[in-house]
């Protein structure tokens, strides 16, 4: 179902299709904007490694089965494709195996700029451990990949693979956003329209319990979709944007990027006559920021999997600047940081001129209040380790 009027994210299959960061290799890309996600997953690395300990080993005669789900188009998901892969052929040389053929599918919505991804990928090296070396030794030296590589698009929200195919998920950075916004959040007629707002940080509490429940029926749905696939032995790790308040009208680091500067240029292209109101309104980020109990609520009800650990972790600022004395720097990483996550959804809503327009005004916005943001914007993480029951 589907509202009437000018919101094109309110048909769940136009924002499935259209859903993603921003491709290519400009400055606005995702590409040249993920800094801070590369350096908060490099921060929890120790936590990966700990939930890759726990994956049962198969026979190396089979090949081991790797997925990042939400992979985008960056260079980190290839970083991070290769710490497990190397970790997993560690534990099987460990016990004096050779490691097995390994086969890794990255995975986003079709709408994902899977050629950028494609092209950072190094060549295929076949690892068979006659000369010595090891297979870390191997991807120090000559910067290949060992493992066969394919793309496999969709919504994660759905099943993507045969049953008990897969022996690692890994998502990062993903399940924080939804399937859709809340129907009522966008209705006219509801008690919980968000009338005067593109996001849910400081509305009341009706309209951030929808988006709750929105995210713990689409993460419900990703739980019952990756325990038909996931082999028995397997295991994921979880990682998404969270909060530490109980309040779900307090969204933490989302709140600041979504419903603050970005929010009052919204504000300036309606009082400036170049949008309505109502275009204003019909425009929701489909985001939302679980707390620990928001997560716990929905694993524990799916009953599928034993949490291993599930805890919040401080990733810190997603700004990430060369100069933190320069404002305008600062604001124009913010600006960057906006429009590389959700700059495709508010081309398709207001058009590329508008666009640009925006996003110009909240970058001017931030560098106003460049040393607030330096400090202020602070990440918090969900990170969770799952295994099969």
């Amino acid at each position: 179902m589907s509202h009437k009027g000018e919101n094109v994210m309110v048909s769940n299959m136009k924002l499935e299709n259209m859903l993603c960061m921003r491709g290519g290799n400009d400055q606005t890309s995702y590409a040249n904007n993920s800094q801070a996600q590369a350096q908060h997953a490099k921060s929890m690395l120790h936590l990966l490694k700990e939930a890759l300990e726990r994956v049962q080993l198969g026979p190396p005669s089979m090949p081991f089965v790797v997925v990042d789900l939400g992979c985008s188009c960056g260079s980190n998901t290839i970083y991070i494709v290769d710490v497990i892969v190397n970790h997993m052929a560690k534990r099987y040389e460990s016990l004096g195996y050779e490691p097995p053929e390994f086969s890794v599918f990255f995975s986003d919505l079709p709408s994902n700029d899977f050629n950028t991804l494609f092209q950072l990928l190094p060549n295929y090296y076949a690892y068979d451990g006659q000369d010595g070396g090891t297979m870390e030794d191997c991807l120090a030296a000559d910067k290949h990949r060992s493992y066969f590589a394919a793309g496999v698009p969709g919504t994660f929200y759905r099943r993507l693979f045969p049953a008990r195919s897969i022996d690692v998920f890994h998502s990062a950075f993903s399940l924080h956003w939804l399937s859709q916004v809340p129907e009522s959040v966008l209705d006219k007629r509801s008690r919980v329209y968000n009338k005067g707002k593109i996001f849910i940080h400081g509305a009341n509490k009706g309209i951030a319990n929808a988006y709750k429940k929105q995210f713990q029926t689409d993460l419900a749905g990703f739980l019952r979709a990756r325990s038909v696939e996931l082999k028995g032995g397997g295991s994921m790790f979880l990682v998404c944007l969270g909060r530490t308040s109980v309040d779900p009208t307090d969204q933490g680091g989302a709140g600041l990027l979504f419903g603050t500067h970005f929010q009052d240029a919204w504000n300036d292209l309606v009082q400036e006559g170049l949008i309505t109101s109502d275009k204003r309104d019909n425009f929701n980020i489909p985001v939302y920021a679980p707390s620990l109990q928001d997560f716990k609520e929905v694993v524990e009800a799916n009953g599928s999997f034993a949490i291993n650990k599930l805890e919040v972790f401080r990733g810190g600022s997603p700004l990430v600047v060369s100069h933190p004395e320069d404002e305008t720097e600062i604001g124009q990483a913010f600006a960057n940081s906006c429009r590389s996550v959700c700059g495709v959804l508010v081309d398709a809503h207001i058009g590329n001129r508008l666009s640009a327009e925006l996003f110009q005004k909240a970058q001017s916005r931030a560098t106003s209040h460049a040393k607030e943001l330096l400090k202020q914007l602070q990440f918090y993480h969900i990170v969770a380790s799952l295994s099969m029951l």
